[in-house]
Order: structure tokens, then sequence, then C-alpha cells
């Protein structure tokens, strides 16, 4: 699928809802304005005037919309559009600030205020997060479209897991149709308007972290709406330190969950056409950690990232303000601090290695790694995830949210359906131990063809999920047939398989009772066939009769589907081709970025030898030797990358954003711009060291480092820039 190019490269960018301000200027590429409020055509000034592409953020399912609600915009009021819970209240944001019902009558209220950011010019537009809470369904407007959906009288969502699938796969199609209705009229407002276009995207959580937390939302669905132009992985340390159990073990795990989190938004757009930024939050929503809690898991999460290099845009930060100007924890807990000088040029150097990622392609990664193994997951997983309310605690908010809240009141399957470990225990085995699995988006399989060409081995289950079309089945068994390698894990107890779905429709010429049947069927095997291995074509399938969360519960379900791949791929004769590794990495360019795993059958330092620039340290230091020990991370600048031919002096790394480069006989200047009141650090290879380093006219503090060939030069920030001169 071809779409329109952009007019302006925007590899980074971030969004903020405060008017410019000069200890936030990140000089990224675009800026996304957050909110509809009254000073937009101001703040959209302010950023303007720096420089930036001006991109406008709000909300799609909650936000300062009491103009709405209270009845000023149309004369009616709309509480009763507010999201609601079975015990009657609202699901809130924050105060007079409700998740809403994305009715037909306040996507066109949405729609009103979107005009007023297009007639201020600006050029592509982000509808964020449209979210409908599992625990949701019960407001006098839910109610109302399920009657125009279904045909019949609400049924209340809880009530058993049909009315539970049924009300949230009515959640996603709302927020479709709310979305295409906005950007699709938005659009012929700009065209007919303006004579211009813009461009709509949609920040979003993951599949993966929708579904643990809960929330339901369009998801997969709207990779085929024709308005939508793309989307930005909303993952960060608050999504991704989502405990999770692996060999029975519950905790965080926020690199592994991280990586999965990447993979399928990754593979989201994989082939489609559509854009894809990832985001990475150098703190998070909660206020609760200190500033080395946050510098570890920012860490894990960019690694994760960068582990995926079908992507190559980012947001480099949401609020940045309040990375920059807010204050957190101190290490004793016992009271707040600014963000530490040098933790501040930690994140503008990572920042502006990311907007510098898009000029490498990944480096062969040679035969490291077992490659080729997929891990199905849809839409559907989000429309089985109800209440999880333990006994005396209905009023207790923590059991409809995040799933991060444990409980004594709860039972053991209440707290692994929180835990969602039917997914995790399938996928945290291999990517524990070293194998870079891919979670595979099973809605795309039927839309994109050669969706499945880059598989070999694909893990699937019925058991948190539903196949939505039976045509899925079709595709998977030509697949097989051709010589991919199913593994089916599931025992056919999850009680969602009872939905209305295609599979048992009575009307139907054939009905079944759970979806696996017609996929084993549609394969020339028997509907309910027996464990183990069956070959079907050129292929096979691998059928486990065990419902895969118990396999999160010890290390022998975790061995049992490292084993189980490991088989999969000797059916195909490559045996040899499964490969456990205690090191995740990957070469983009010049740079080195890895994760030495934890909780492996042998965990062990990993250690790497050449010559490097440490990009999560201030100083850049040149170092000969990383060593890492399990759970840590690294992003390095490899200098064996530059060539020989290259001019020098030239720039390698910089926590500031470089321009105006000039060599003028032994003269070396170059124009450095970053935020305001930061100490930008830049390492420069040169060939010998330089007599003086100015700033801006002020001499500069330098380090020649003569067995790298390099100097550090370090300053003060400024957005406007500053002029930085070498002098030989």
């Amino acid at each position: 699928m071809n779409r329109k190019v952009k007019a302006h490269s925007e590899w980074t960018g971030f969004q903020e809802s405060r008017p410019y301000g000069k200890k936030y200027d990140l000089r990224t590429d675009f800026v996304m304005v957050y909110g509809i409020s009254n000073d937009l055509p101001e703040r959209i000034e302010g950023w303007k005037r720096a420089g930036y592409t001006i991109h406008l953020m709000t909300g799609v399912s909650w936000g300062e919309y009491q103009d709405y609600l209270y009845g000023r915009f149309d004369g009616r009021d709309h509480w009763d559009e507010a999201q609601t819970e079975r015990s009657g209240k609202h699901l809130l944001h924050g105060k007079d600030v409700p998740y809403m019902v994305p009715t037909i009558s306040f996507a066109e209220y949405l729609a009103s205020h979107i005009k007023k950011a297009i007639d201020c010019g600006i050029e592509a537009i982000h509808m964020e997060e449209p979210e409908f809470w599992a625990a949701g369904g019960y407001s006098e407007a839910f109610k109302r479209e399920w009657l125009n959906a279904y045909g019949e009288d609400w049924i209340s969502p809880h009530s058993s897991p049909d009315a539970q699938y049924r009300a949230s796969k009515l959640k996603a199609a709302m927020y479709y149709r709310a979305l295409d209705r906005i950007c699709s009229q938005m659009k012929e407002y700009s065209l007919v308007t303006y004579g211009r276009t813009v461009r709509f995207y949609v920040p979003t959580h993951s599949l993966i972290n929708y579904t643990q937390w809960r929330i339901v939302s369009p998801e997969a669905l709207l990779v085929s709406m024709p308005s939508c132009d793309g989307f930005i992985a909303q993952i960060w340390t608050g999504t991704a330190r989502t405990p999770n159990v692996y060999q029975g073990i519950r905790r965080e795990r926020t690199f592994e969950t991280a990586f999965l989190e990447y993979g399928i938004m990754q593979e989201l757009t994989r082939g489609t056409g559509r854009e894809m930024w990832f985001l990475h939050d150098p703190i998070e929503d909660n206020p609760r950690y200190s500033w080395s809690d946050y510098r570890k898991n920012y860490r894990s999460t960019v690694v994760a990232s960068l582990l995926h290099p079908g992507v190559s845009q980012y947001e480099v930060c949401p609020w940045p303000r309040r990375v920059f100007e807010g204050s957190y924890l101190t290490e004793d807990g016992k009271g707040k601090e600014t963000i530490p000088g040098e933790y501040a040029t930690v994140l503008l150097t990572v920042m502006n290695v990311l907007r510098d990622m898009h000029n490498h392609e990944e480096s062969d990664a040679g035969e490291a790694y077992t490659s080729g193994i997929g891990l199905c997951l849809a839409n559907s997983a989000m429309y089985q995830r109800g209440d999880v309310i333990a006994p005396g605690e209905e009023d207790n908010d923590a059991f409809k949210y995040d799933g991060t809240t444990t409980s004594d009141l709860l039972s053991s399957p209440q707290q692994e359906l929180l835990d969602w470990s039917a997914f995790y225990g399938l996928a945290l085995p291999l990517v524990k131990n070293g194998i870079p699995l891919r979670p595979v988006q099973l809605d795309n399989i039927l839309t994109f063809p050669g969706y499945l060409e880059d598989y070999r081995v694909l893990l699937l289950s019925y058991e948190f999920m539903k196949p939505e079309h039976p045509g899925i089945h079709q595709t998977i068994g030509q697949w097989v047939r051709e010589g991919g390698v199913l593994i089916y894990v599931g025992d056919g107890s999850d009680p969602f398989h009872n939905v209305r779905e295609w599979w048992n429709n009575e009307n139907a010429r054939r009905s079944y009772e759970r979806p696996e049947e017609h996929l084993f069927e549609s394969m020339g095997l028997e509907r309910n066939p027996q464990e183990g291995e069956h070959k079907v074509g050129s292929g096979a399938v691998l059928f486990h009769r065990v419902n895969p969360a118990k396999l999160s519960r010890s290390s022998e379900g975790a061995n049992q589907v490292c084993d189980t791949v490991r088989r999969a791929l000797a059916i195909r004769g490559e045996e040899n081709e499964y490969k456990e590794n205690g090191l995740l990495q990957i070469k983009r360019g010049p740079y080195l970025i890895a994760h030495v795993l934890d909780e492996t059958n042998s965990p062990s330092d990993s250690v790497l030898e050449g010559a490097f620039i440490d990009l999560f340290e201030a100083d850049l230091p040149v170092l000969r030797r990383v060593e890492l020990q399990p759970g840590e991370d690294c992003l390095l600048y490899d200098l064996s990358f530059a060539h020989s031919e290259d001019e020098l002096p030239s720039i390698l790394v910089s926590s500031s954003r470089i321009r105006d480069e000039q060599l003028e006989g032994k003269r070396f200047s170059f124009v450095s711009e970053s935020p305001a009141d930061m100490t930008v650090s830049t390492r420069i290879r040169v060939a010998s060291a330089p007599r003086q380093a100015m700033a801006d006219g002020v001499p500069a503090a330098f380090t020649h480092d003569a067995d790298s060939g390099t100097v550090l030069v370090r300053y003060p920030g400024v957005p406007e820039g500053i002029e930085v001169i070498l002098n030989w």
C-alpha cells in the first residue's frame, strides 16, 4: 500500500500541553501541541516561532471537555455518555474528566474543536488513546448503542462471557466509527477550505498492554481505516513494568515486557504502508519513584525498542516540561529533587541518537539467534477481559484498572487473569532464553498478503483470544502446508469458547464447539486430534492439550515451550537453527544495542570488547571493554564503524542537534542546539588534539583521547544554537 510521503522529515517529536519553554525545547523535528483549549493559537504560534513543524494531539476518550458535559456546547447535558461501571460510578481520568462513550454527538463535538486547529495551520492531528474500559458498559449512552447495534435490549456485560465479549467488541467498533468519522471529516474540511491535506495518527498503547490492563481499543481495526495514516506506540516504563509471571514468580520485567510491546506494534504496521513512531518516557505518570529508578527502566525500554529495526521514528518524550522542570523523590524517599544534570545530558544524547537511527540499516546478525518464531495475538484478546473484583472489594477501583495490584482476597484464577498468564506463559520462556520472539498481529493475516512469509514457527492459542473470521484458518492452513509448523496450545477450558460467534452459529452449514476445531479441520485433521505431532503437507501441527497459563507456573512449563519450538524446527530439518542466548543485541549502523537476560537457565555476565562510546553516560566515555551483568542494558557507538576516508574532524555523537558544520583550514565550527540550562557533550573524531575549544566566544572544556582519536567538548545548551569552534 503506497501512502503519501510527508512534506518534511519527521523522525523525532514530542508532545507538550504548556506554552513554549526554552528548558524543554528538545530541538526535534516536530512538536505535538496538546489539547484544544482556548489558548491553542498562542501555543501553536510559540512553537512555530521556534522552528517546529506543528501537530495537534488531543484525547479522543478523555480531556478537558466540560463544556460538552455540562451542556454549554449544544444545550444538552452529556454526563450520560461518561463510561460507567456496574456500581454506577463513573470511570474518571480526573475531576470532571470522565472517559467518554464515543457517541456520534461526542465525535461531532471533537470535530468542531479540531477545525480550529486546522485553521491555525497544523499539519497533522493525533487522536490519542481511544480507550473503553472493560469494566465499563453500564451508561445510558452505551445501552442505546447496544440496542442500535444488536437490535435487542442491553445485557449487563458482567452477566456472562458472551455479554462481556459482545460489549467489548461493540466498544472497539464504536471507537473505530468515531475516529473514522472525525478523520474523514477533517481531511475533507482541510482540503476544501485550505486546499491542503492534513494527516491523522492514533497514539495508542500496545495490544499487549491494553489487554492486560483490561482496556478495549480498535487497535488492528485502524490499520484498514483509509483516513488513518499511522500510529504512535505508547510504550514506556509505566506500561512495561506491569508485573507478570514466569516460572511461578510474579514481578516486574520491564525489558521483556517492553520488547514484546514494541514487537506487536512493529507488526501492527509491517507491510501496511502506515507510519509508526515508538515512544519513550524518561519518567512516567506515577511520580512516586526516584530518578535512579526512572533511569534504569528508561534504559530498558529504549534498548527494547531499538531491537526492533522495522521502526526508526520516535516520540522522544511526552511532557518534557515535567521531566526537565519537575521534582521527584530523592533516593532516601524523604524529599524531592529536580533532574540531575548528568541524567539530563544523557537523555539529550539518547534523543539525538534516536533522530539519527533512520540513517542506518540493521547489520547482519549472523547465526546468533533463532529467527522466524511468532506468537499470534488478536484484537479479540481485549474482548475477554472483564471485571476482576475480590469479595468485599466491589468499590475498590484498584481491581478495575491496570491489574498491578494484588490482594489476599483474590483467588488464584483471578490473579492469573489479572497477570494475563495465558499469554505470558507462551511468550516469556522464549524471550528469556534469547529467542527474539515476534508477536504476530493475527488480524492482519487476511488483510495483507504474504504477512506470514517471514515466519517458520507460529505459536497459537484460543484460550485467551478468538479468531474473528474463519478465513484466518485458511491462510494459516496454507502457510502450514507450504512448510510452516504451527504449535497449538489449549485445553478448551476458556468459557469464551461459548460466545455467539461464527464457529458456533446454529444457522451455519457447519457448527463447532470451539474455534480450534475449525482450524484443525481446515488443515485436513480431525476436529479434536490427539495430542502430539500431525503432518500437514510440507509442514506440521504440534498440539499440546494444556492451558497456556499453566506453563507460567513452573520451570517445567517454561521448558516445555522452548522444547516444543526446538522440536518444531527439527521437523523442518532445522534442528541446528534453535539457539538459546543470554544476550540480545543488534547493530544498527555504528550503534550497538544489547541487553543481558536474567532468569535464564545459566545467567552470566557478557563482555563486549572493542572501542565504544558509552551513550548512556553523560561524558560519553570511550571504553575498550564493556561488562554487563544479567538484567543490564547498553547503547554504544562502535568507533570501528567510521570509514577511513571520512573527512576529519567529524562529529560522532552529541547531546544536541548539530547544524552548519564548517572546516576552514585549521578551524572547525558547528552550531549546537539544545534546551537551555543543560550541559551538552559532543564527541568528535579528530586527527590530532585541538589547541583550543570555544563555545559562543568563551573557552570550553575539552578532553582529547589519543587512543581513540576523539575529543570531548562540553558546553552550555542554547535552543537558538551556540557556535562551537575548535582551533588547531
